[in-house]
């Protein structure tokens, strides 16, 4: 069917009740691209319909160079996404009742992600949005339809997916930027670092819920004892603060940059946009940050290493709890991560349990080591190190214990780092005091045990419920289950009966990834992944799926890449999920 089809069916729908915008529904050939209108919308006040568009690259000019590694193809993608989505606020309005008129992207801000709603083929682009359908109250307006489908949308399209001169200075600054942020990360395994802060990066950000960069911040200008230069394809060689895998302390006075030094380091997982300041500023893929969460589940993890010995001789190699406390929730997490084959924890003492962290000699004296259950991070940070190569990045104000342990202190003075190794180690002499090692009361073993989920734990549909169906003269009948996922932004995610809080998962970042995770737990329940594979092979495998044939095979939705920790990090916090059963501890991470 061509543009002119589509003209004319609109036409003949004017006026006539909304379901019969459903006989729209097809591909429509245009000048320059093809339209596929793919599902319609119940009424105008439901969710927008969902459209496509394929046009080839001869028709939008983009060159396979902007698409010839996955680095550049995703930050090429990107660059589409975001001017397809100011090409639709300019061009759309209100055209009637509830969303009509109404023309959305998925829009990324900050983070350069691969998402569905732009993908690059080998020949052409596929770029998915929502379209509010126009309509007075519940009849459809017809001819308004045809301005915004055949006159506007066109409009949008040669704006943004069509390459100007100017265009293609942008997107090829995208692809840039993206490959040589990829290309930084690649290199940190060999130079052993567990990440790396470029000289000139701006890494304050205008407020805590608005992630664009702060104006006339202070510059990051690396200390010169751990400056290392990295070479890129497009910026050439970069200089900047290279952090070391170990033990590293970030201190320093209150609101001279500690937190915002970490935050950055944490969101370095992704790749950042041209402008955004931490182009430049990359940490391993695995790096996760850990912290207190009161109140949250935890269904059979291990947390002897650092819990033991509990009144009531409650099991802690099997803890269970649907309450955990600030140290419990903390000794979880370190453990259901490193489950996940993560070597870098991101922790800052702010957002930590205070007697997780540490136990100074005086509380030690006044409780007995046999009446405390709890082993302080303090006291295995060296040993995560040295035995099983887990590094830890730490922002401390307030306790000196941490001095003996670490490998590095930095200090922040207005922003600005110092290296104060030194200094504090020269403070750990005789009579330096901290907790004495309990390593032989309780022996450190992280050898992660599999744990094997009960597949009925894990439903992502609602229960049948019953309803009088006038249909059926009032009698009461039975609703099938129906599957109940939404993502409600970072925040929390509704899977099936349950809602599950995501608000304490700093780097999950965009609600496009919160999409991701419910329809990937929802594919491991649909094709009986837990029923034979653990729950860390399970997640794998859909990481792998996700890998080689794209998101778009988990379902049809705005969906953004994910990382193995969030989706496992979200499992974890199922009210409902049980452990079926513990397998014999793996070897160490």
């Amino acid at each position: 069917m061509t543009s002119e089809d589509l003209h004319h069916s609109l036409c003949k729908i004017d006026g006539k009740p909304y379901p019969a915008y459903k006989n729209i529904r097809g591909s429509y050939k245009f000048n320059k691209f093809t339209l596929s209108i793919e599902r319609v919308q119940g009424d105008p006040f439901a969710s927008p319909s969902r459209l496509s568009i394929r046009i080839d690259h001869r028709s939008s000019l983009i060159d396979s160079s902007l698409f010839s590694n996955a680095s550049r193809r995703t930050g090429s993608e990107t660059y589409l996404a975001r001017s397809f989505s100011a090409a639709c606020r300019h061009g759309q309005t209100s055209l009637g009742s509830g969303k009509s008129g109404r023309l959305e992207i998925d829009t990324p801000v900050q983070e350069i992600l691969k998402r569905t709603c732009v993908e690059i083929g080998k020949t052409e682009t596929i770029v998915r949005f929502s379209v509010g359908l126009p309509a007075n109250g519940r009849r459809i307006l017809g001819k308004a339809a045809i301005g915004l489908l055949t006159e506007t949308l066109p409009e949008i399209v040669s704006q943004a997916l069509v390459l100007s001169k100017n265009d293609k200075t942008d997107i090829n600054s995208f692809a840039d930027t993206n490959e040589d942020a990829d290309h930084l990360r690649s290199q940190l395994e060999d130079h052993r670092l567990v990440a790396f802060i470029a000289d000139g990066a701006i890494l304050p950000r205008a407020s805590g819920i608005d992630q664009h960069p702060l104006s006339n911040a202070v510059p990051f200008e690396s200390p010169a004892s751990q400056r290392v230069r990295l070479t890129v394809p497009h910026a050439g060689e970069i200089s900047g603060m290279g952090i070391s895998d170990g033990i590293t302390l970030i201190v320093g006075g209150g609101y001279h940059g500690k937190s915002t030094l970490l935050n950055a380091i944490e969101r370095g997982v992704y790749n950042h946009i041209p402008g955004d300041g931490r182009e430049q500023v990359v940490a391993r893929k695995d790096a996760t940050k850990v912290r207190a969460e009161d109140a949250r589940s935890v269904a059979s993890v291990d947390l002897s290493p650092f819990i033991n010995n509990l009144p009531g001789d409650k099991d802690t190699q099997n803890f269970t709890t649907e309450n955990a406390s600030g140290s419990t929730s903390q000794a979880a997490s370190i453990i259901e991560t490193l489950e996940t084959g993560s070597h870098a924890l991101l922790i800052d003492e702010d957002i930590s349990a205070t007697n997780f962290l540490i136990r100074d000699a005086r509380m030690q004296q006044l409780i007995a080591p046999e009446k405390e259950p709890i082993t302080p991070f303090v006291q295995r940070v060296r040993s995560l190190y040295d035995q099983y190569r887990v590094s830890t990045i730490l922002v401390l104000g307030g306790s000196g214990d941490y001095f003996e342990p670490a490998h590095r202190v930095i200090a922040l003075d207005n922003y600005l780092p110092k290296d104060l190794t030194p200094q504090a180690k020269a403070l750990c002499g005789d009579d330096f005091s901290i907790s004495p090692s309990t390593e032989e009361t309780t022996p450190f073993n992280i050898g992660i045990a599999k744990r094997f989920a009960d597949s009925s734990s894990i439903n992502p549909y609602k229960h049948a419920v019953p309803y009088r169906g006038s249909r059926h003269g009032g009698h009461r009948q039975q609703r099938p289950p129906r599957k109940n996922i939404k993502a409600q932004n970072t925040r929390s995610l509704i899977f099936g009966t349950q809602e599950i809080d995501l608000s304490l998962l700093s780097q999950l970042v965009n609600p496009s990834q919160t999409r991701t995770i419910g329809a990937a737990l929802a594919y491991a329940c649909e094709n009986k992944l837990f029923n034979d594979q653990s729950i860390i092979q399970a997640l794998e495998t859909i990481v792998a799926l996700m890998d080689e044939k794209g998101l778009s095979a988990l379902d049809g939705n705005d969906l953004a890449e994910i990382r193995i920790q969030e989706l496992m990090a979200a499992l974890n916090r199922l009210r409902t999920l049980k452990i079926r059963k513990l397998g014999i501890p793996t070897e160490a991470p």
